[in-house]
């Protein structure tokens, strides 16, 4: 007789209280889900509220790096502490430089890169008595720069660099773990001129699958760290 075979695969994993920037669509809405799904409890940061009204909400406009400082001390008092971070806001406006207005350019980088450490730095406190994780989101263009992308690419390429150094600067007091998804069958692309959309949606992500990768990597067990996950369709052409 043979004894079963041991794994360290975390069972029923529950992820805890979770608050979640952008959560109320795209991505950040499919991780709300998620952790909703596996018996945590999310909390949104956002403009608009999720739609099912009853996920805990706190109206954010995280390019207000004070409303955002305030809003996560609420999150955490209210909940009694975080046990982990996603910062799924992110916006974009597709053009060549020159034609991009100068304040919808740096607004790319106001949600996306500055969001993005405006969470991290008010979580941090948080995170650290918990032990817990921050997932930040890149994209397959912080690792490529394409034309008519000059802010999109900036502020992923920023978030990633931003996540490497914040990973080495905490290392052993929480984890952070940078997502890079390729695209993603959501809203965000609805907003854009018809250069500028997929031309066939049925190479986009279902944005389950990259919710479900975050959980994945939460899930991992004290001392074991997923810096770095790339996701993608099969499919996918912004990647390599």
């Amino acid at each position: 007789m043979t004894n079963a075979p041991q794994t360290n695969a975390p069972q029923q994993y529950n992820p805890g209280r979770v608050l979640v920037t952008g959560g109320s669509s795209g991505l950040g809405a499919a991780v709300v889900q998620a952790v909703a799904d596996a018996g945590g409890t999310p909390v949104v940061i956002d403009l608009q509220p999720p739609a099912d009204g009853a996920t805990a909400f706190i109206q954010v406009d995280v390019t207000d790096r004070e409303a955002v400082a305030a809003a996560i001390e609420q999150a955490a008092t209210e909940q009694g502490g975080l046990d982990a971070v996603v910062t799924a806001a992110g916006i974009d406006r597709c053009g060549k430089l020159d034609e991009v207005p100068a304040d919808q350019w740096e607004l790319v980088l106001g949600v996306n890169l500055l969001g993005t450490v405006s969470a991290a730095r008010a979580a941090l406190p948080h995170l650290k008595d918990s032990h817990g994780r921050l997932v930040t989101i890149a994209s397959t263009l912080a690792l490529r720069g394409v034309s008519d992308a000059t802010a999109y690419c900036a502020s992923k390429f920023g978030v990633l660099g931003f996540s490497r150094a914040l990973a080495a600067e905490t290392a052993g007091q929480l984890g952070v773990t940078t997502i890079i998804p390729g695209g993603m069958d959501t809203h965000f692309f609805d907003d854009r001129t018809e250069q500028y959309r997929p031309a066939d949606n049925s190479q986009l992500n279902d944005p389950s699958r990259v919710a479900a990768s975050i959980l994945f990597a939460l899930s991992q067990p004290a001392g074991c760290e997923v810096r770095e996950l790339l996701i993608c369709h099969e499919g996918e052409d912004s990647w390599p």
